[in-house]
């Protein structure tokens, strides 16, 4: 009983220990400025002089980073000894250290290209130490359900306007709408309005009910079906927030002094109000001391 004991309190220790260490703001700041530090060196290695040149310099540097990040998640682990579930509850905890246990199994370590890939993936641990982007990664990933049906909704319309558009201009214009596919790209590049009014004078010369086709699918496709995707955006971001709210990540927007005062004054004249009326009904059913007096001489 007195090892297992012991060995309980001394992953207590360890965790409280390296739990000061990793939410001190120098530990955070640290890491992020390791991160930026990665993203340079590759953005350094894409000018073959330089990478030519400083071989030697840059996979150091490369090296001294990939340390520090293993560093950072044994503390991370460590942080957690007491209670190692919940380190892998966390799916930041779960991202991170895929990310950085991914540079030590060997075939990834001989692909340079899915090496870099993997460096390059490091930027996003960024989203740990930004609020607010982890924030808008969540509301992404929360908004991939009604962007999938968004999608199939645009596709549909997209693939019905195409085919109207190869049955209506086919003859007259094949490069734009000589077969569905080519007709499906020009409608799509149109839906960012981009050479709309070229569309509209060519569709003109060919027929005037052109403009019904164009000012339809403008209507649709860009502002309809653009705005139905803000929306889901916008709706995602909120659950995000209430999520990271109620996680303890982010805290939660601060009431208006102001509006709390107001509050506070409306509440103490509505209570004085209800003391008032109360007075005044006990002064009412009290009876007045003539009449008192008058009653008892006629009992008298």
């Amino acid at each position: 009983m007195t090892v297992p004991m012991a060995a309980g309190r001394g992953r207590v220790k360890l965790a409280a220990r390296c739990r000061v260490a990793t939410e001190a703001p120098a530990f955070g700041l640290g890491v992020f400025c390791v991160i930026l530090l990665n993203a340079a060196l590759m953005g350094v290695e894409t000018y073959s002089g330089l990478a030519a040149e400083y071989r030697q310099v840059l996979r150091a540097a490369e090296e001294g980073c990939l340390v520090l990040f293993t560093l950072e998640m044994l503390l991370r682990m460590g942080a957690h000894a007491d209670k190692p579930k919940a380190f892998f509850r966390d799916p930041w905890n779960l991202f991170d250290l895929a990310i950085v246990a991914s540079a030590f199994v060997p075939m990834v370590r001989e692909n340079t290209t899915l090496l870099r890939m993997l460096r390059l993936a490091r930027v996003l641990r960024t989203a740990r130490f930004l609020p607010h982007l982890r924030i808008l990664l969540i509301a992404v990933g929360r908004s991939l359900p009604g962007t999938a049906s968004f999608l199939f909704v645009g596709a549909l319309v997209l693939y019905v306007y195409a085919m109207v558009g190869w049955v209506c201009f086919a003859e007259s214009d094949p490069g734009h709408y000589g077969s569905v596919g080519r007709a499906a790209l020009t409608l799509f590049l149109l839906t960012t309005l981009d050479g709309l009014t070229d569309a509209v004078r060519a569709g003109l010369q060919i027929s005037r009910l052109s403009i019904i086709y164009y000012a339809s699918y403008a209507l649709l496709a860009s502002f309809v079906l653009v705005n139905v995707l803000i929306g889901v955006v916008l709706n995602s971001l909120d659950e995000a927030r209430e999520i990271e709210e109620e996680a303890g990540r982010v805290p939660a927007p601060a009431e208006d002094p102001d509006a709390g005062g107001q509050d506070l004054k409306e509440r103490i004249a509505t209570a004085r109000r209800a003391l008032d009326e109360i007075e005044a009904s006990l002064a009412a059913a009290e009876p007045h001391p003539a009449r008192q007096l008058e009653t008892s001489h006629t009992g008298s």
